[in-house]
């Protein structure tokens, strides 16, 4: 009797789980597995250099899946960043694609990059992570600046289709760009600290002559009225 009584509740559940999947299915609900985000990222995303200094960034691919071409658009503050030079990763040990890469379109103004390439058959589509390119930059001025990033990413197409875009999160980046503590204050702030010690110095060398004094100088005995010498004499 429990036997049957175990079998019935099973085939109860069963049944109740597939009637909430077609529930789900007739409602336009689907159930998907989570799956890695694939982001597109400035790195490091902010940084704080003084005027004249030179920093790079990476434009990062993460955990990205069949991609076969890259579109990278990059906008900064001209009046604080200047590029000096851009080492395109397409291709490398640490970068995206596989050779033969197909470069569209690399270049550098004032106050953007653009970079457009793909890989051309029959490299392999690419899966993971790396940099698609590298620019190096110069601080002119004070201030703070976006690195305002744009990308898109598309697939390797099928046999018989067309490439489409990968659907990815983008993280832009920010640098700050603080004065240059002269190097006077720092000369100023050493003379302070060495009038400091002198007076603080000279203040202890007094306090302990004025100690000294009082422990050398001669010590009065005072005698009350009531009390007399002793009168030692013979009578």
């Amino acid at each position: 009797m429990t036997q049957k009584y175990s079998t019935a509740s099973r085939t109860k559940t069963v049944l109740l789980l597939v009637s909430l999947f077609q529930m789900l299915s007739l409602t336009g609900i689907t159930v998907v597995q989570a799956i890695p985000e694939t982001i597109v990222k400035i790195d490091p995303p902010e940084g704080s250099f003084e005027v004249g200094q030179t920093f790079a960034v990476n434009v990062t691919v993460v955990e990205v899946e069949n991609l076969y071409g890259v579109e990278v658009n990059l906008y900064w503050n001209s009046s604080i960043l200047k590029p000096i030079s851009v080492d395109v990763r397409l291709g490398k040990t640490d970068g995206v694609l596989y050779n033969s890469v197909y470069v569209v379109e690399n270049s550098t103004q004032e106050d953007r990059y653009v970079l457009a390439a793909m890989s051309m058959a029959p490299a392999p589509s690419f899966n993971g992570t790396g940099n698609i390119v590298t620019i190096t930059f110069s601080v002119l001025g004070l201030g703070g600046s976006q690195l305002d990033l744009e990308a898109k990413l598309w697939n390797c197409p099928p046999p018989d289709g067309w490439s489409t875009q990968i659907e990815h999160a983008t993280i832009d980046g920010f640098v700050r760009v603080i004065p240059e503590f002269p190097k006077i204050m720092f000369v100023l702030l050493f003379m302070l600290l060495a009038i400091l010690v002198i007076i603080l110095s000279k203040k202890t060398s007094r306090k302990f002559s004025s100690l000294e004094g009082l422990s050398q100088a001669p010590q009065t005995r005072f005698i009350s009225a009531d009390q007399r010498p002793l009168d030692t004499r013979v009578r």
